[in-house]
């Protein structure tokens, strides 16, 4: 049985806004990277059950990059959305919140590779671009 990571993020922003700012490529591209050496040039949502997710990573010096691809499983407009990588892991995104302040939190199965602390601090380190990008657009 897999370890399974949780982070979150209060966003200070409708429901509607974070929804879109989260799965829309035009602003995924924006905020899907962990670090400001990095970042992300390309994206693609089908967002639908059996939709695939889509997004280029790469290190802005060219020295490392990868594609991040998943398929969609569930999704709930403006609540969750739930989606299996390729090599079968899974990650659950819930959007709650009242008129002005929406968390997201992320629930996601641990790879075997790195450590724990690692995956989490490096999607918290997304989470917390996309909580600055979506607050100050």
């Amino acid at each position: 049985m897999s370890t399974i990571i949780t982070i979150s993020a209060n966003i200070h922003a409708p429901v509607s806004k974070v929804w879109d700012y989260y799965t829309h490529p035009a602003h995924i591209i924006h905020w899907n990277f962990a670090s400001d050496d990095w970042h992300c040039p390309k994206a693609a949502n089908d967002l639908r059950v059996g939709g695939k997710l889509y997004s280029r990573m790469e290190a802005k010096d060219g020295s490392f990059g990868f594609d991040f691809e998943a398929t969609y499983t569930t999704v709930e407009a403006l609540q969750a959305i739930v989606y299996t990588i390729p090599d079968g892991r899974q990650v659950t995104v819930h959007f709650s919140g009242t008129q002005d302040i929406t968390t997201v939190t992320i629930h996601f199965d641990a790879e075997e590779q790195n450590p724990i602390d690692m995956q989490r601090n490096g999607w918290q380190a997304i989470l917390n671009n996309f909580k600055q990008y979506t607050e100050a657009n």
